[in-house]
């Protein structure tokens, strides 16, 4: 039921978010141009990926099924493709769950964070990545990848993995018309400032997906927990009836039985 509650809240949380980065992507999808992609270091494409920081998302409590074991799952995956292309990968865990992971496997944490709530803000998103993005433009990195769930609905909640640094501007569909902005000042100040909010837009809506997954997951766990408890309680019912039956009906026998001996 506190899941059930939650859950709702969040739901809302990922739709309000949608809307926002819809736009945010056709805006930069608009402005962006191959000449002004030289001028800012977030859109710069290294030709070899030295070192990555990868941010892993999960929750800080447990009771949710597979859905922190499935998030770590990811991490590593993606953490040892990199290390297999011989890439030096600094690990970011948001959560309990993931940073207990790793400690207990003996995995060197770069940063962690569990003061993360089940209702994370833009101010969240900003406090994760604006370090992140700080590194990448002294080339201190060379790229982002951000793992976290995806939430479809409260019985699928998938984990996905997403590079966010460097920024790939989206694609312009040839069948969408072109807007005519009044740019003002220019477009490449203006391109200037939509980038670290489209990064940090980004990660706010893993945030807030990942939270809904929780909740999704949680309340599918619980219920799943609920349903077996409840056949559980009524095969005990109907074991314990039919043992109670059989002494019972040996203890009538025996009445019947002892009253025919004395006949």
């Amino acid at each position: 039921m506190v899941a059930t509650s939650k859950l709702k809240r969040a739901q809302d949380r990922v739709v309000g978010a949608r809307p926002y980065a819809k736009v945010l992507r056709e805006m930069l999808a608009d402005l962006y141009s191959p000449e002004l992609a030289d001028r800012f270091p977030l859109l710069r494409q290294p030709a070899k990926v030295g070192r990555a920081a990868v941010l892993l998302l999960t929750s800080n409590r447990g009771l949710a099924g597979g859905f922190n074991a499935n998030l770590i799952r990811e991490a590593r995956a993606v953490v040892d493709r990199l290390e297999k292309d011989g890439t030096a990968v600094d690990l970011h865990v948001v959560g309990r769950k993931g940073l207990g992971y790793f400690r207990y496997v003996g995995r060197q944490v770069a940063s962690s964070r569990t003061d993360l709530t089940d209702r994370p803000t833009a101010d969240d998103a900003k406090s994760l990545v604006d370090d992140r993005m700080q590194q990448f433009i002294e080339r201190k990195i060379d790229a982002l990848y951000l793992i976290s769930a995806k939430y479809n609905s409260p019985l699928s909640t998938p984990p996905v993995s997403e590079q966010v640094l460097p920024v790939k501007p989206p694609e312009r569909k040839e069948t969408k018309a072109v807007r005519d902005y009044i740019l003002a000042p220019n477009a490449s100040e203006i391109l200037g400032l939509l980038l670290p909010l489209y990064v940090r837009n980004t990660v706010y809506r893993a945030l807030v997906e990942t939270a809904a997954s929780e909740q999704g997951a949680r309340r599918t766990a619980m219920k799943n927990a609920t349903d077996n408890a409840t056949d559980l309680l009524n095969t005990y019912r109907r074991n314990y009836n039919r043992a109670r039956q059989a002494q019972i009906t040996q203890e009538i026998a025996e009445i019947v039985g002892g009253a025919a001996a004395l006949e």
